[in-house]
């Protein structure tokens, strides 16, 4: 009999942290998961899913005007804030209940209530204390705000989700995917919208060809995206908001979001009394098995500070279990993670951007682009031009990054995703029969190289 009340102790109860809860226990572990919060993390709650659900809604308005040069007659659109907002809060709440099942039906005690680790082997939670073989931190990250005058007068991407009311008109700060998909879902569901960004470019890490692509779509649609531009103060005057910006304006406004970035919620658990090392940032630093300096206690997701995306975390989820208890040491590979931002239009993202390409590979890469106008829009009228590209290592003929702006982006890099995974080559590529007529049959088409290492090093 083990000298400890559990074999595992999970404190969080986000995707990463309910996977490796479930399959340890499945593998026959003694395991308790605390939550403090919800099922499903910020994922489930107050991000992907729920975002989605969002993210449908906004393009339904061009839908319908499509819909027009189709023959379809479809009288006024009217949109109505509360029905999406409270269908999409009961999904939310369909979704966490299976969470909840889910862990008990595989064994799990579920515990409610914040968690703080003691020791290497003892966490606290409402005077109790419970003893672990393992401890595995799981918290995920929380919306961070900077310090400036008024800060408390705006909001986050965790508020966005339950508003009273829609605003008519309204400002994002930031220049990630968050701040991005809330510019082309709040634009969508009929919100005057601007975004600034201290930066030069929005999405920065993700291709320069899809960041200036995504740029030039957002603006025709008419969101205002300033950039190198940031808030220095918010002041409140009656029900409006004025924003005094670094660049000498002001704007007026119904509502202000920040979207700068999520720090890891590692502070005030205990880990820095246990031992634990974090970085500065908050991140605790683990080996390839997720074991932090104090053996005894693990850690996974988004406090890791590396891809911080939900399938990744599930990942790491299950190679903790099968580590521990499994009796299969396993490692996460993170090369070739496929990503999507559900901007309008959406992004999909697989492999090395062009930048990282000529960084890693010099000269020896060939790029291939094509940037078109969708057959649903040659009749709709629709402006909206869909850019794909494929960066290839010439020498080897592999696809190493295949990026995508355009409808179903998303959907279709997964497949493309798993040939980059498998070492496809382009040749592969062009030898595949495309399916006619999509969107997706012009990555297995692209013959012409764009852009060369070579000639450009030769001119």
């Amino acid at each position: 009999m083990s000298e400890y009340d559990y074999d595992l102790f999970v404190v969080g109860g986000g995707s990463g942290g309910v996977r490796a809860a479930r399959f340890s226990a499945g593998m026959g572990a003694r395991v308790a998961i605390a939550e403090e919060r919800y099922w499903g993390g910020t994922c489930v709650n107050v991000g992907c899913v729920p975002k989605k659900l969002f993210s449908y809604a906004a393009h339904f308005a061009e839908d319908f005007h499509d819909a027009a040069r189709f023959g379809w007659t479809v009288g006024q659109p009217k949109f109505d804030w509360p029905t999406l907002r409270d269908n999409k809060t009961a999904e939310i709440d369909r979704l966490t209940g299976i969470y909840d099942r889910m862990l008990t039906a595989a064994g799990c005690e579920v515990l409610w209530g914040h968690a703080r680790v003691v020791d290497p082997h003892t966490v606290e939670m409402d005077g109790k204390t419970f003893t672990a073989e393992n401890i595995l931190i799981a918290v995920g990250g929380w919306p961070h705000v900077p310090d400036f005058p008024g800060k408390e007068h705006v909001v986050t991407s965790n508020e966005m989700f339950f508003l009273d009311t829609l605003p008519k008109e309204a400002v994002i700060v930031g220049g990630g995917y968050i701040a991005v998909e809330f510019a082309g879902i709040l634009h969508g569901l009929g919100v005057k919208l601007t975004q600034l960004y201290r930066g030069p470019h929005f999405l920065r890490g993700f291709d320069d060809d899809i960041r200036e692509h995504l740029a030039t779509e957002m603006r025709k649609k008419g969101i205002d995206l300033v950039f190198n531009c940031n808030i220095d103060m918010v002041e409140k005057k009656g029900d409006r908001l004025v924003a005094d910006l670094n660049n000498g304006e002001r704007i007026e406004t119904d509502m202000v979001m920040y979207a700068t970035g999520r720090r890891p919620a590692t502070r005030g658990i205990g880990l820095e009394e246990a031992g634990v090392q974090l970085n500065d940032n908050g991140t605790i630093a683990v080996d390839e098995h997720f074991r932090s300096n104090v053996p005894s206690i693990l850690a996974l997701g988004d406090v890791l500070g590396r891809i911080e995306l939900t399938p990744v975390a599930t990942t790491e989820g299950m190679a903790v279990a099968n580590t521990l208890f499994g009796g299969k040491p396993t490692t996460v590979d993170y090369s070739n993670v496929p990503s999507a931002v559900f901007s309008q239009p959406p992004i999909g993202s697989v492999g090395l951007t062009e930048a990282q390409a000529r960084e890693a590979h010099a000269d020896d890469i060939d790029v291939y682009l094509s940037e078109f106008r969708p057959l649903k829009h040659t009749i709709s009228l629709n402006e909206e031009r869909t850019l794909m590209k494929l960066i290839v290592i010439r020498s080897t003929d592999r696809v190493i990054g295949a990026h995508m702006i355009g409808p179903e982006a998303g959907e279709m890099m997964q497949g493309f995703a798993v040939a980059l995974k498998a070492g496809a080559t382009k040749a592969i590529f062009d030898s595949t029969i495309g399916i006619h007529p999509t969107s997706a049959e012009e990555f297995v088409t692209m013959r012409e190289v764009t852009r060369s290492g070579a000639r450009e090093a030769a001119e």
